[in-house]
């Protein structure tokens, strides 16, 4: 008898090849025909070419002869799980097989999704999330198949909280996704949808009709949701374009929170001037401008980043770089509500302020903040509430910290510009304007008496604005040392770019006592 084990290794090869096939022929097809891709052709779409590294192949349900062991079948498990590479860096990669049983309970094998969680927290290595259907979550049919029921849990879902305080999670939600699935693609630091393909709800169409609401998928849970209202950070047109936003996420942070993000090489010059940025401010105050092509002017250029575009719309956030250093951009938007915070703006900088610190990427705020969105909608809102969380995030963030006011620095919202018991590493621009309040309105709330007395009200309003506006030049703050330095607007790239050298050498790799909470 030979002492060779090649037949043990044609069998090895023969049950990969049964993996491989997935749901089988007709099911592959079908999930195709709708326009998505399989799990195994999103690994390779996502990672570098030919460095997937499978673990758990072979996990799946065989049936075999009654007598003897030949195997008569085998059905793989609905979570295709590994390590790769993206850029050259190594990353931990899972994805939902719909083939298979569409990615419910009845066909999964959970440790391979809680080990490639923990697989992640423990080597520091970024995940990506591949999810198509409820990504490991129940189905009543696995009642009839075990016989009974269970009291819920989430196995292995310490790992899943533990990773957002240890290394970067991406979720991208590229089916219909529902239940636990739909818990993992918000417990993350950055997720995107497929217009058109992808859902996300708690409970889907079929469950929630029992509730006596008819609606299919798309009016349930489409991106048009929820990249509007904060569930996921990002709506893509392509899964191709989802797997492209993944990598570049990725490339701005480290591999976890015990290591520091790199430089990259740059040709675009630090002392770079644009001779527009002299104009880009309106001096009519009621006008608006293009914030985003102030942040294209002042980073490199091509870097920035966006997270969070179609939701709390009045602030803007992201990430980009500064000569070549990875840096978190917050800014606002006064084409929305004129810049000021909503409880949803709140959140959204809340959040990114909180991956910011998580992963000791320095800050840079291009501030316009004219203050708290007010009004009766806002106090339903509680926007103070999620304003207040906001300015608690702003405060305990231990990250370098660099402050261009380009326009309005307003109340408690205008407080939340940077901590002010830290050392004011901030610039003014000549359009900088700032107070407990604007006069726009101010007048009326100080002045009130005398206004309602006067026979010609707007006179008057005209003559204490006439001496307010004298007062609330910048060159008085300036005089009592209340804000450090007012610049030329052309000169802001080259000193962000002299804040990226100084910051760099400040980033302490470790992690923090707030990590980011989804």
């Amino acid at each position: 008898m030979s002492d060779s084990w090649k037949p043990e290794v044609e069998e090895l090869r023969r049950r990969e090849e049964l993996a491989r096939a997935m749901g089988g022929p007709d099911k592959v097809a079908r999930h195709k025909g709708a326009g998505r891709l399989t799990v195994r052709e999103r690994i390779d779409a996502l990672l570098d070419a030919g460095s997937f590294h499978e673990i758990g192949t072979l996990a799946g349900r065989a049936t075999y002869a009654e007598k003897g062991s030949g195997l008569t079948g085998f059905s793989p498990t609905n979570f295709v799980m590994g390590r790769g590479r993206i850029q050259g860096r190594p990353v931990v990669v899972g994805g939902d097989d719909f083939t298979v049983r569409g990615g419910a309970a009845d066909a999964s094998i959970w440790q391979k999704q809680a080990m490639s969680e923990q697989m992640a927290n423990e080597l520091r290595l970024p995940v990506v999330r591949l999810i198509d259907g409820s990504g490991g979550g129940g189905s009543v049919k696995s009642l009839e198949t075990t016989g009974r029921t269970y009291v819920p849990y989430n196995p292995g879902w310490d790992w899943v909280v533990a990773n957002l305080a240890t290394v970067p999670v991406v979720s991208l939600a590229l089916g219909s996704v529902a239940g636990l699935g739909a818990a993992r693609v918000v417990t993350s630091h950055y997720s995107a949808m497929v217009k058109g393909t992808s859902q996300v709800f708690v409970a889907g169409p079929p469950v929630v009709a029992r509730l006596g609401e008819q609606v299919d998928k798309e009016e349930l849970g489409g991106s048009h949701i929820h990249a509007r209202n904060g569930t996921v950070d990002d709506e893509v047109g392509s899964e191709e374009e989802a797997f492209a936003r993944a990598r570049r996420f990725l490339s701005f942070l480290p591999s976890s929170v015990h290591g520091l993000a790199g430089r990259v090489a740059t040709e675009d010059p630090p002392d770079r001037r644009e001779e527009w940025l002299l104009e880009a401010i309106p001096r009519n105050r009621r006008a608006v401008y293009r914030a985003r092509r102030i942040i294209e002017a002042v980073f490199d250029q091509g870097s920035f980043f966006e997270t969070g575009r179609l939701w709390g719309r009045s602030a803007v956030t992201g990430l980009a770089r500064l000569s070549g250093w990875p840096v978190a951009v917050l800014a606002g938007d006064p084409y929305h509500y004129g810049a000021g915070w909503t409880a949803d703006a709140s959140q959204k900088v809340a959040r990114h302020v909180d991956l910011a610190d998580t992963f000791h990427l320095p800050v840079v705020h291009l501030v316009d903040q004219p203050g708290f969105v007010i009004g009766v909608a806002a106090e339903r809102a509680s926007t103070i509430r999620h304003g207040a969380r906001a300015l608690a995030a702003v405060y305990q963030a231990s990250v370098p910290w660099c402050s261009v006011i380009l326009r309005r620095v307003f109340g408690v919202a205008g407080a939340a510009h940077q901590n002010a018991s830290r050392l004011s590493y901030r610039y003014a621009w000549p359009s900088g304007d700032w107070g407990s309040l604007p006069l726009e309105g101010g007048i009326e709330a100080a002045y009130k008496a005398q206004l309602a007395a006067s026979e010609d009200p707007d006179a008057v309003r005209a003559e204490i604005e006439e001496r307010m506006n004298l007062v609330r030049s910048p060159f008085r703050t300036a005089e009592s040392f209340l804000v450090e330095e007012i610049i030329d607007p052309r000169d802001t790239r080259p000193l962000l770019c002299e804040f990226a050298e100084l910051a760099a050498a400040l980033r302490i790799p470790g992690p923090t006592a707030r990590p980011l909470r989804p």
